[in-house]
């Protein structure tokens, strides 16, 4: 019969709903997972493109995190060196309201569920702080707080600290799909800060090499001088810019600057040559310094492969009872700058030859200026005054303008402040000498 035939079953369509409901779901996990991939990677590749701070790597892990999970706040503890507390915690999201409120109050140190997550740096996730057996409340004036998510993040093995985040902006917990983004990020996390330590480690061990090889300015008396050198400010960056300064036969006093031509390692040690061979050559030939700077040329040129080398040398020596002379070479270097005891400056201008370890066969010359007792010379690279948004004559009047509103201090005092007030952009190591001549 007709009626005891099997007839088409209605379709399920609530089971659809469901089902596709699911697989919006899933595909917006896939979508998350896919925006939570590009910011790690986006995360690592600010810190190997951009060899940034320590202290900005910090910074932007907190971002990268809160923005993953739509959190309205978040933060990253460091841990002392034993594990054990917090020395360094790295709040965001709050107003300066909430800023203002929490002035007084001292930053955590690792109690309640902060102090949970570093006894057992496994995932966190809370629902519901205050009902939390580890919870310790909050203090005075600090915004409330109900859903918690964090994860441990190690570098080499050991735990180096934990991120913290709170309150998703929907309103709603923490899922398991947010703590699986931010275990990863906080994987991602431990690598990048493993790089941004290991660059200032770079950095520091650069300026440390640096300024071993710069000299110890001797006992001039009757001279005096003084000297300052600042590094550039990339990591790792090592620099040829050097100084010397050294009491000559003949009551005379020669002093030299020089900026060996790269930024590595080869352009120090040839900064290291170069200096002593000049020194020798300096004390040794006791002739002008356009001489001194031929042999040093032709010698750099006989017996290595030397970068090329800007050098300005000079020397002060006696000239009528009372006064002096400044007698300088100028091999592709800025010019010297003189500050009389009036406070009167002028820079020492006369056309600069070709640095050295360019062509050996054209002739050096020297000039001769006058020098008033007690005054001084300036000398300085080019790091000092160099800004990419200026002219290179712009720099010059504006060291001239520092050096006369300075003028008056101490020499050492007087020097610090040139190099810790450069008219330059700092993107090259400076270094700056200061010679006075005796008063009488």
């Amino acid at each position: 019969m007709a009626g005891n035939q099997d007839e088409p079953a209605e379709p399920d369509v609530s089971g659809r709903l469901r089902l596709g409901a699911q697989l919006e779901l899933i595909a917006e996990q896939l979508r998350s997972l896919a925006r939570a991939q590009d910011r790690l990677h986006d995360l690592y590749e600010a810190v190997l493109g951009r060899e940034v701070d320590l202290s900005v790597v910090l910074q932007l892990i907190v971002d990268t995190a809160m923005e993953l999970v739509g959190a309205r706040y978040g933060a990253l503890g460091v841990l002392d060196e034993r594990g054990g507390h917090l020395t360094q915690f790295i709040p965001v999201g709050m107003t300066e309201e909430e800023r203002s409120a929490l002035a007084a109050v001292e930053f955590p140190r690792g109690r309640g569920l902060l102090g949970h997550l570093i006894a057992h740096p496994e995932p966190l996730r809370v629902d519901d702080i205050p009902t939390h057996p580890d919870s310790a409340g909050f203090p005075h004036g600090h915004p409330p707080m109900r859903t918690l998510l964090g994860a441990a993040i190690s570098t080499r093995g050991k735990v180096y600290g934990d991120l913290y985040l709170s309150e998703r902006r929907d309103g709603r917990p923490f899922t398991a799909h947010d703590e699986a983004v931010i275990v990863a990020l906080a994987g991602a996390a431990g690598l990048a800060i493993d790089d941004a330590r290991l660059y200032e480690q770079t950095r520091h061990d650069a300026e440390q090499f640096q300024r071993l090889l710069l000299p110890r300015l001797p006992d001039l008396r009757p001279f005096e001088a003084a000297a300052a050198y600042r590094p550039a400010g990339t990591p790792g960056h090592l620099g040829g810019d050097w100084y010397d300064a050294l009491l000559l036969p003949e009551h005379a006093c020669g002093a030299v600057i020089g900026d060996v031509i790269g930024h590595d390692l080869q352009a120090a040690a040839a900064m290291a040559q170069i200096r002593n061979m000049l020194r020798a050559l300096l004390y040794d030939q006791r002739t002008p310094p356009s001489a001194v700077l031929t042999h040093l040329d032709q010698a750099l040129l006989a017996i290595s492969d030397q970068p090329v080398t800007t050098v300005c040398l000079a020397r002060i020596e006696p000239a009528r009872p009372g006064n002096w002379n400044v007698v300088w070479s100028t091999a592709g270097h800025p010019p010297p700058l003189l500050l009389t005891p009036d406070h009167r400056v002028r820079y020492l201008q006369g056309d600069p030859d070709l640095p050295l370890g360019v062509d050996t066969t054209l002739r050096r010359h020297d000039h001769t200026h006058p020098m008033p007792a007690g005054s001084t010379v300036v000398f300085f690279t080019d790091g000092l005054i160099e800004h990419r948004a200026h002219p290179f004559e712009t720099g010059l009047e504006r060291l001239a303008a520092l050096v006369t509103e300075h003028a008056a201090l101490p020499l050492r005092d007087f020097v610090q402040t040139l190099a810790d007030h450069h008219p330059s952009d700092g993107h090259d190591d400076m270094a700056v000498l200061a010679l006075r001549a005796p008063h009488r």
